[in-house]
């Protein structure tokens, strides 16, 4: 799925580069995040096939990646504005 596709959906989309994230604590797992009392884990293998999803309602993990993502969210570029280096 391209980026394209997501905005087309009406998602917003930023870009992170991992320059702009050297000063964030960020969970090693890909996650979504829904309605800030859900979560949804994403295990992966050595060659990013996922191995296992896990939902967690653990309100001090949400919490912690409900924090991740904004702080990772403010330093991201919006779609329109990111130009690849």
């Amino acid at each position: 799925m391209t980026a394209a596709v997501n905005i087309a959906a009406g998602e917003q989309v930023r870009w992170l580069p991992r320059r702009r994230a050297v000063d964030l604590c960020l969970p090693v797992n890909d996650y979504w995040l829904f309605d800030n009392r859900l979560l949804r884990l994403h295990y992966f293998s050595g060659d990013g096939e996922i191995i296992e999803d896990e939902l967690s309602d653990d309100p001090s993990i949400v919490e912690l990646c409900a924090h991740a993502f904004e702080a990772a969210w403010e330093h991201a570029i919006p779609h329109h504005q990111y130009r690849p280096a």
